[in-house]
């Protein structure tokens, strides 16, 4: 009989033991061991064992003991964190599967630009045609807040290849300055180098597939200029922004078309590229979408910009 110890185990995602990762979650929400041993049902000396336990596959102590007390290193806030994120995220798709009963719903992922401009507003013919089916929406702008296996479906700017997905093409889109009208009649633009002298409204930090305005000035002939640039990290405000008369965004014309059809914004200039990038609809290589989620992506692919 091979005799294999605790250290040649290999855990597959690297992580240490759950009970002690419980047990800590539990102390730093309490900042107690007797409070956390009573929620988990446990003694307090088998919380303290799981967590001098946890310190010490850590190398770094997690609490500051006081007497009668606990506080957080900056290690345990880090920790504690993360344990809550991903707790918080198991709890909720745990619930949602149990409430499903059996039924599958579609959950469907994409930014708050997307949902808002182009998604949102096509939504009511599918629910229309399909009562049958919930669909459940995730947004998110942060870079990998769309990563969820919970999701079925993402609707994703980039060039169609991400790790372990499927992808589908919805369309392709052009990049044009807009703003508001009254931006507008105030700095008329007859050449880019007007263009690029002016407030421009820019969104980085997102995603570093989208386009900026050095990126968009270079493309329509005007490179190496010093830009008068304020950032945003979403794609929604930087537009409110630009309604707001703060400045001129780049537009995606798939998302911008609303506000341009409404007045809110107007194109700036003749000047506009091809977008380097399409947007996608994706789905995971490893596991058959449900019926549904077939529904929905089949649907999706019937529209256009």
């Amino acid at each position: 009989m091979r005799i294999i110890s605790k250290d040649m185990v290999r855990r597959f995602y690297s992580l240490p033991s759950l009970a002690a990762l419980a047990a800590f979650e539990a102390a730093a929400r309490h900042l107690s061991v007797t409070k956390a041993a009573e929620e988990l049902n446990v003694t307090p000396g088998a919380i303290s064992k799981q967590v001098r336990t946890l310190e010490d596959e850590l190398g770094s102590p997690l609490f500051i003991r006081r007497h009668r007390a606990l506080a957080l290193t900056r290690a345990g806030e880090t920790m504690a964190g993360a344990l809550r994120e991903g707790f918080e995220r198991i709890a909720s798709t745990f619930l949602q599967v149990k409430s499903a009963g059996g039924h599958s719903n579609v959950t469907i992922g994409c930014t708050m630009a997307m949902a808002h401009l182009w998604l949102m507003p096509r939504m009511s013919a599918f629910w229309t045609s399909h009562q049958d089916i919930v669909v459940d929406h995730v947004i998110s702008d942060q870079p990998r807040g769309l990563d969820r296996p919970d999701i079925d479906l993402r609707l994703r700017y980039g060039n169609g290849e991400w790790p372990d997905e499927m992808s589908a093409k919805l369309y392709d889109d052009r990049i044009l300055p807009v703003a508001s009208p009254e931006f507008a009649r105030q700095h008329p633009v007859t050449t880019v180098e007007d263009l690029a002298k002016l407030q421009l409204l820019s969104v980085e930090g997102i995603d570093w597939d989208w386009t900026t305005w050095a990126g968009f000035l270079q493309q329509v002939g005007c490179p190496d200029r010093r830009l008068n640039v304020r950032r945003f990290n979403s794609h929604v405000i930087a537009l409110q922004a630009a309604r707001a008369g703060h400045g001129t965004v780049l537009g995606w014309a798939s998302l911008v078309k609303p506000l341009l059809k409404t007045g809110d914004l107007v194109p700036l200039t003749d000047a506009e590229i091809i977008a380097p990038h399409s947007y996608f609809v994706t789905w995971s290589a490893r596991r058959p979408l449900s019926r549904q989620a077939r529904i929905l992506r089949d649907w999706l692919l019937t529209l256009n910009d």
